[in-house]
């Protein structure tokens, strides 16, 4: 197993470069689909959310593996990017490091809020996405479900998820807070109709929220999460009357671009305002709102990126729970890495037991036509004993095979193999 990682995320690039990368649902399936015809021997994932767009890459051998450079080519070529635009920004991790940075993502620690819940949920969604695209193989599987094994081990051995934080939460509790003492008397706007928008609306509910507007393209799914929040749904068009209406504005939706433009929020809003106090807060990526919104007077703007410091505040108040998590993340790291060196040596364990077997088999049809006069109980007794002196055989090159496992692929020891019981074939 060759394994790639290439991808960028909160803690190495800034959202402007994550924005240009990312990927809808539409996108991420029309994306996998072109590189398995770019890369027809290579399984493929790909993970893409408001803090991370990750490609994963396995090839069963160095030459159907994808380069790393050519990955990065896929990855940025898809949205006409030049490599060289986001240069330094890009994280390559191969074999063992990729397996367990994935651990690290699945069970959040890689998170900007440490243990928020929704990750799992994506990852599993990014392999889901893979299998339907026909992108995901065995290795994937062994290595999605791996992640997912290690997720719920962090979970159900550790308490870094017993006070369920997530970025919404800090938003709301260490930024909108800032802004308004109380939010019972504050109109509520959420544009977004997806896991973000409920999130955030259940933490806006906690604090007392009461008026509540649920803008989305599709007014189905508009009403059914307004409806679950005792709020109410608001067509799309009225878009720019609620923005002049609003105490606090959460932006949640998909979108390519930005929805709300410095341009159209000067000429269609802020006058109506009259520099009444507005919260805006930025989760979606790409933005819904342009930056320079916020240079607007009464307009206090925030993104993901500016939720960093908070974040960091989150994971050090969880810093006791994290030893222990990572403990776990390495050991089942570990564990995966043994077991992918351990199939590497399957068809040599074949081919021993194949070069043992036939031999065995012609002299005991041998022996059994000289002594024809043996009843079935010695015949048995016989290929018994043939039986346990071939798993005797068999037993030291398959212990040096699991040691050698255990810290690396053992290639040198399967070619020396190979080539003593003549295994080339």
């Amino acid at each position: 197993m060759i394994l790639q990682m290439i991808g960028c995320h909160h803690r190495a690039s800034g959202v402007d470069v994550r924005e240009r990368l990312s990927f809808g649902k539409e996108q991420t399936s029309d994306a996998l689909v072109r590189w398995r015809e770019r890369f027809p021997e290579a399984e493929l994932a790909l993970l893409s959310t408001c803090n991370r767009v990750e490609l994963y890459a396995v090839g069963s051998a160095p030459e159907t593996a994808p380069p790393a450079e050519e990955l990065i080519d896929a990855l940025t070529s898809y949205h006409g990017l030049p490599a060289k635009g986001v240069e330094g920004q890009l994280t390559s991790l191969a074999q063992r490091e990729a397996v367990a940075h994935l651990f690290r993502v699945a069970a959040s620690l890689d998170s900007m809020v440490v243990g928020e819940p929704q990750i799992l949920a994506q990852v599993k969604q990014a392999y889901q996405r893979a299998v339907e695209c026909a992108a995901a193989g065995p290795a994937l599987h062994d290595l999605f479900q791996s992640a997912l094994r290690a997720a719920r081990r962090v979970h159900n051995e550790t308490e870094l998820h017993k006070h369920r934080v997530s970025v919404p939460s800090v938003a709301i509790a260490d930024f909108a807070s800032r802004v308004f003492e109380r939010f019972d008397d504050k109109r509520v706007l959420v544009l977004g109709a997806g896991e973000m928008a409920d999130e955030t609306l259940r933490y806006l509910k906690d604090a007392g929220a009461a008026k509540i507007r649920v803008a989305n393209r599709s007014w189905e799914r508009a009403a059914t999460i307004a409806r679950q929040w005792e709020g109410v749904a608001t067509p799309w068009e009225h878009l720019w009357d609620e923005l002049a209406a609003a105490d606090v504005v959460i932006g949640a939706a998909g979108a390519k671009g930005a929805i709300v433009t410095a341009a159209e929020f000067d000429r269609r809003v802020a006058r109506r305002r009259q520099q009444r106090p507005l919260f805006m807060l930025d989760l979606a990526v790409p933005r819904n709102f342009e930056p320079d919104v916020g240079e607007q007077l009464g307009v206090y703007l925030y993104s993901l990126d500016d939720l960093a410091e908070a974040c960091e505040r989150n994971r050090a108040a969880r810093a006791a729970e994290l030893p222990a998590a990572e403990r776990i993340i390495q050991i089942e790291a570990d564990a995966f890495m043994a077991a992918a060196h351990r199939r590497l040596a399957g068809p040599v364990i074949t081919g021993l037991r194949r070069n043992l077997e036939q031999p065995k088999q012609a002299e005991l049809e041998r022996l059994f036509n000289k002594l024809p006069q043996l009843d079935e109980h010695a015949r048995s007794e016989i290929e018994q004993f043939a039986d346990r002196l071939v798993n005797k055989l068999l037993h030291p090159p398959m212990e040096s095979l699991r040691d050698a496992s255990q810290e690396g692929p053992p290639h040198g020891l399967l070619e020396a193999l190979r080539r003593l019981f003549r295994l080339e074939d």
